[in-house]
C-alpha cells in the first residue's frame, strides 16, 4: 500500500480558520493512515476493534486528503471481509480481522459502506471501482432492507448467530437516519450504472417519512445528542423543520467553547458529535456556525493530529483517553464539506441524491 505521503494540493482544500492550517491538515490526514493496516483495515486506534462505520469514515477523510489508494484498500477490506449474507459483523480484532469481537450484525454500520463507495467514487471517478464494489453494495442494502418495519423504520441489528441470530426490531432514530443517508446513496450508485432498484425507492421514501413524522416508531434516546442532529445530517428533515429542531434543543447540547455534549446531563462533550453536528449545519447552510463548533473542539487536538475522543468539563479532564481515527476522519469530513469538497457535498448535502418515492400517507 506504500507510506503516507503529504498532499499540499488537497490540504489547501481544508484549511478553515481556527481549526486546521495546511501544515495540521496534512498532519491529521497522515496519522490517519499511520493507524490503517496494510490489508486496509482502519482501528479506532492501533490495539483497539475496527467496526464497519467508522472505518468508512476514516475511510471518507483519506480521500479527502487525496489518499485514494489507501481510501481504496479500506473499501477493499470490506468487500474481503462481508459475510455470505450482506452484512458486517459489528466489531473486528485489530490486527486479526478474521477473528470478531461482537457478531452482532448491526444495519447502520451495514448500510454505511454505501456512502463511502459513492464518496470515493465521486473523489476518484474510477469506473472500475464502483464496478467491483457494485456486488458488495447490493448484498448490503438488501441485509438491511430485510429488517425494515412495517412503518417504514428499520430495525437495529441481527443478533450474533450464538445469541440465537434474531432480528433486534426496535429501531434507532440515529441509526434509521444514517440508513436514510446510506440508502439514497446506494440508490445514486443503482442509476449511475443504469440499474433500476424500485424496492429500494420505496423503502426510502417509507423510512424518510417515519424519520420525518412518527417518532413513536423509534426507542426513545432523545437524551443523546445524535438523535437531536442525525435527522438532518442524514438529510431526512430539511428547510423549516430542521431548523426548528436544531433551535428547540441547542442550549441543552452545546457548550459554548467546549463543543457538544454526547449524552444529558453529562458534562462531557465529545469531538466526533461535535464534527457531525457541524456537518448537519452546513447541510442547513449555516457554515458559520458550523466553523464555531469545529473552532470550539480544537482543545481535543492532540499532538500528531489526532484528537481525543472527548472531555469532562467539571473535572477538566479528557475522557477516555483515546485518540480515534473516527473523530479525526469527521473533522476531515466537515472541514472538506465547508471548503466546497465536491464528493463531500454530494454524499452530505443531499441535493444530488435520489430521493425514494413519496409515502406521507402512511
Amino acid at each position: 500500500m506504500g507510506t503516507y505521503s503529504q498532499r499540499p494540493g488537497r490540504a489547501e482544500r481544508l484549511v478553515l480558520p481556527g481549526v486546521l492550517t495546511v501544515e495540521q491538515a496534512a498532519e491529521t490526514a497522515a496519522a490517519i493512515a499511520a493507524v490503517q493496516r496494510e490489508d486496509g483495515a482502519i482501528p479506532w486506534f492501533r490495539g483497539h476493534h475496527l467496526d464497519p462505520w467508522d472505518h468508512v469514515e476514516a475511510a471518507m477523510a483519506l480521500d479527502v486528503a487525496g489518499e485514494h489508494g489507501r481510501a481504496e484498500a479500506a473499501y477493499r477490506w470490506l468487500a474481503d471481509h462481508q459475510n455470505s449474507d450482506g452484512s458486517w459483523y459489528a466489531a473486528y480484532a485489530d490486527g486479526d480481522a478474521d477473528r470478531p469481537t461482537d457478531r452482532g450484525r448491526e444495519t447502520n454500520f451495514v448500510a454505511y459502506p454505501a456512502v463511502g463507495v459513492l464518496h470515493h467514487y465521486l473523489s476518484t471517478g474510477d469506473d472500475a471501482f464502483l464496478d467491483r464494489m457494485w456486488p458488495t453494495v447490493f448484498a448490503a442494502v438488501e441485509f438491511v432492507l430485510q429488517l425494515q418495519q412495517p412503518g417504514g423504520q428499520i430495525g437495529w441489528k441481527r443478533e450474533a448467530p450464538e445469541d440465537g441470530g434474531a432480528d433486534v426490531t426496535d429501531a434507532l432514530l440515529t441509526g434509521s437516519s444514517s440508513i436514510y443517508q446510506a440508502l439514497r446513496c446506494a440508490l445514486a450508485i443503482a442509476e449511475h450504472r443504469e440499474e433500476p432498484q424500485p424496492d429500494w425507492e420505496l423503502a426510502v421514501g417509507r423510512l424518510g417519512h417515519a424519520i420525518r413524522s412518527h417518532p413513536e416508531r423509534f426507542l426513545d434516546k432523545n437524551r443523546y445528542s445524535m438523535d437531536w442532529y442525525y435527522p438532518v445530517l442524514g438529510g431526512a428533515l430539511t428547510g423549516a423543520a430542521a431548523k426548528e429542531r436544531m433551535e428547540e434543543h441547542w442550549d441543552a447540547f452545546v457548550v459554548p467553547g467546549l463543543g457538544v455534549r454526547c449524552v444529558l446531563p453529562n458534562p462531557w462533550v465529545t469531538g466526533g458529535e461535535s464534527c457531525e453536528l457541524a456537518l448537519a449545519l452546513w447541510v442547513m447552510g449555516e457554515s458559520d456556525r458550523a466553523v464555531e463548533i469545529l473552532q470550539s473542539i480544537q482543545h481535543l487536538r492532540a499532538e500528531g493530529g489526532l484528537y481525543w475522543t472527548g472531555y469532562v468539563f467539571d473535572d477538566k479532564a479528557v475522557w477516555p483517553e483515546e485518540q480515534t481515527t473516527w473523530t479525526a476522519g469527521s473533522l476531515l469530513l466537515a472541514a472538506a464539506a465547508l471548503g466546497g469538497d465536491e464528493a463531500t457535498t454530494a454524499v452530505f448535502g443531499g441535493e444530488r441524491l435520489p430521493s425514494g418515492l413519496d409515502t406521507a400517507c402512511c
